[in-house]
């Protein structure tokens, strides 16, 4: 049994292990994505005195620049975590920015930017169209499942007499022996942030399943459900024009997405804080349809508890909901995967190398 999760541990290390090292390295990136933004894109993404604005100028901006450019609009970012400014993406590809308040043009998509969005794609599929994200997910849930637990087990059964020993690298030591200490010593201090990791990352791949589990803890609803809400007065067939006139007390307007691929609706996105905060993440989406039809897709104060928890996967896995801390941790764990790869394809080789010499000198005899 021992020698049996020895080897799980080995191969699974040697190839879900690769595919997480990738994954994390890419993540840690990606966690500082807003400051790096920033710092790059200064004139695409801040405006002075942006504190000093209401939602309402940014709303009427909003309607504005949707006026002008019509029909050519494919989705469009309002304020809302590293950007204070109004991005359009059009139709044709292109994206521009424009400030949030005088409708002026501010530029087009910078390298660094569409690095990150690059880089985004590379941690969540590889790459790989259609299949990455399955392979991306699918390795997390094995790493969580097998690859941690089985280290858990030879961690365990190796140091259960003596935990301190477990924890203790030794930095004096032969190379060999610092190397072992360093794999079984990050695996430990790093056991559960990588847990909830892996969890949570498996999530973006598989979110429809996730959803379905965690309604185990929906109690009953009202059959009415959200979609009888609607606020304007009966009668009423609001234009999206319309609808951007009016702002909302609870929610912040972060994203438009316009009618395409034969569908006939807006879909607005609404998020409870324009800036990067620490705690639960709350948001709201509302379909608009070419006859004024408004129907509330979901809400954080009104949703089932599977769909609210379902919601804290994104801050979860990217350390926002503990702030600074949080993001710090992320950061660091998700450069972890990689050591262990490391330090376990040493241990590997150095096993290899042993049983050679053994063989050898088996020979020599």
């Amino acid at each position: 049994m021992n020698r049996t999760i020895r080897k799980i541990h080995l191969w699974l290390g040697l190839t879900c292990g690769l595919i997480a090292s990738f994954s994390g390295l890419t993540g840690s990136l990606y966690v500082w994505q807003p400051e790096l933004s920033v710092f790059l894109n200064p004139d695409l993404l801040q405006v002075e005195d942006f504190g000093n604005l209401d939602d309402r100028t940014i709303m009427e901006t909003t309607a504005s620049l949707v006026a002008i450019h019509g029909d050519s609009i494919n989705s469009m970012f309002l304020p809302y975590r590293e950007q204070q400014t109004i991005s359009i993406t059009f139709n044709n590809g292109k994206t521009s920015y424009y400030h949030p308040e005088t409708h002026a043009y501010l530029g087009k998509k910078s390298a660094s930017i569409l690095f990150f969005e690059n880089l985004l794609v590379l941690h969540r599929t590889l790459g790989i169209p259609t299949y990455g994200k399955y392979i991306v997910g699918t390795s997390a849930i094995i790493f969580f499942l097998f690859l941690l637990t089985s280290g858990i087990y030879i961690w365990a059964t190796s140091y259960r007499n003596n935990f301190k020993e477990g924890f203790t690298i030794q930095w004096k030591a032969k190379r060999k022996k610092i190397n072992f200490d360093l794999h079984k010593a990050f695996g430990a201090y790093f056991m559960a942030p990588l847990l909830l990791m892996a969890l949570s990352g498996s999530y973006f791949t598989y979110n429809s399943y996730y959803i379905s589990a965690l309604g185990l803890f929906d109690g009953k609803r009202d059959s009415t459900g959200l979609e009888s809400q609607r606020p304007w007065a009966l009668g009423d067939s609001p234009r999206l024009q319309d609808y951007l006139s009016k702002t909302n007390e609870s929610y912040a307007l972060r994203a438009i997405h316009f009618p395409k691929n034969g569908t006939d609706h807006y879909r607005l996105r609404y998020i409870r804080e324009r800036y990067i905060t620490v705690g639960l993440r709350r948001t709201k989406e509302v379909e608009l349809d070419a006859k004024g039809r408004v129907r509330v897709v979901s809400d954080f104060r009104t949703d089932p508890n599977s769909n609210r928890m379902a919601t804290q996967f994104y801050p979860i896995h990217i350390g926002e909901m503990a702030g600074t801390i949080g993001r710090i941790l992320v950061f660091v764990s998700g450069l972890v995967p990689l050591l262990l790869f490391l330090t376990g394809l040493n241990i590997y080789r150095n096993k290899k190398r042993r049983k050679t010499g053994k063989k050898d000198k088996m020979q020599c005899r």
